[in-house]
């Protein structure tokens, strides 16, 4: 067995990022942004108004002033004349300031009659004006690696920029095996359950940004496998579910490298997780997923998310961990590291009781996975544990 962190070393040297390609901006959301991309105008393009008012040629304005109105200014609607002296130009939030015009004064701090204001005694000390290019200038930069939010959409719009390279999604093909399996809506037999890993896995890998392709269940003969082996070409990655053990249904191992596998590892100081395996194979990076749910569901979170990761051309590592303090005690951990479901609220944390690797429920009900290192003393409550978001 090798430990977790020279196991994620192992299926990180399986990635490289993919190919960068250029999609419209209403379909960028969630991408990885590839190349940096730089502004193609100033924002705003022009000085513009940030409130409804008066625009004036003058900074110092005192109670009393008065101002003859000579136009108006709306968004999108440019005054063209100069404002002179004692001159003001009615202007509403995002027009363009007129020329000569260096402060506007808002309208609740006037009184108008006809075509002329009157400053009055409470006047506001800012000039309401947005400089042009006070957001950002022609050239300035949204850099890249960066998984793009709704924000950077709007910000990208701005900066007039259409088409954005991102990296395509990393396609990743899974294939549940074993005889015992049935597809979610079938009729299993009283000795069977239903595929739950593969739909799971699939739904993590398309919210990490992948492409994911579920096969065919794979039953526990050679043929039925090597048959799904083969429906997976042309994926990044082939993750398979159950089978990678040691009983005597448990084939994964011994199919691939007969199909060519690579195997960099097996087995992982781990738990839930241990019968994990990871190679190469038919150009693709393979991981072997132990069969029991949880165990399968956390192996994705701590070795493919990370992998998907590096594909994507993110920065690429152990899941981020916080501390945080225990609401209830914990018993000494074994000499693997154990990834145990748990809730945190309110700045806390706590273990679920039951943590064997087939209770979905419990799962479900978990919000983060407090990391144990091996050998790991009995813990208090109150003490802090490494904890990590899911």
């Amino acid at each position: 067995m090798i430990s977790v962190s020279e196991a994620l070393a192992a299926v990180l040297d399986l990635g490289a990022p993919v190919e960068v390609e250029h999609v419209p901006l209403d379909q960028a959301d969630g991408r990885v942004l590839a190349q940096d991309v730089a502004a193609t105008r100033d924002q705003p393009p022009f000085s513009a108004s940030a409130m409804d008012g008066y625009a004036v040629a003058t900074a110092d304005v005192t109670e009393g002033d008065r101002f003859t109105v000579i136009g108006e200014a709306a968004a999108g609607h440019r005054f063209e004349r100069t404002i002179g002296s004692g001159e003001a130009v009615r202007i509403f939030t995002g027009a363009p300031l007129p020329g000569g015009g260096v402060r506007v004064i808002i309208q609740e701090d006037v009184t108008r009659e006809d075509d002329a204001i009157t400053v009055g005694g409470k006047l506001g000390a800012g000039h309401h004006v947005r400089p042009a290019g006070g957001d950002f200038k022609a050239g300035d930069v949204l850099s890249a690696p960066r998984r793009l939010s709704p924000s950077d959409v709007a910000l990208l719009a701005s900066m007039n920029v259409p088409f954005v390279p991102v990296r395509r999604h990393p396609v990743v093909a899974i294939i549940a095996t074993g005889d015992e399996l049935v597809s979610a809506g079938g009729t299993p037999r009283d000795d069977q359950i239903i595929a739950s890993n593969s739909l799971g896995l699939a739904a993590m890998f398309r919210r990490a940004g992948a492409t994911a392709r579920v096969l065919p269940i794979a039953k526990d003969t050679p043929s039925s496998l090597k048959m799904d082996l083969s429906l997976a070409e042309g994926a990044d990655l082939l993750v398979t579910i159950g089978g990678a053990s040691v009983g005597d249904h448990d084939i994964v191992a011994e199919v691939a490298e007969s199909m060519g596998l690579e195997r960099q590892f097996y087995k992982v100081a781990m738990r839930p997780g241990k019968p994990l395996m990871a190679g190469w194979i038919g150009g693709m990076a393979m991981i072997g997923l132990p069969g029991n749910p949880v165990s399968s569901m956390v192996c994705g979170e701590v070795f493919i998310r990370p992998l998907l990761d590096k594909y994507l051309g993110l920065p690429s590592g152990p899941r981020a961990r916080i501390e945080l303090p225990l609401t209830e005690p914990l018993e000494a951990n074994s000499q693997r590291e154990h990834y145990m479901r748990a809730v945190v609220e309110n700045g806390t944390v706590r273990a679920f009781a039951r943590q064997d690797s087939s209770l979905l429920t419990v799962l479900a009900q978990a919000n983060a996975l407090i990391v144990r290192p091996p050998g790991d003393p009995a813990r208090n409550v109150g003490e802090p544990v490494q904890v990590i978001a899911l």
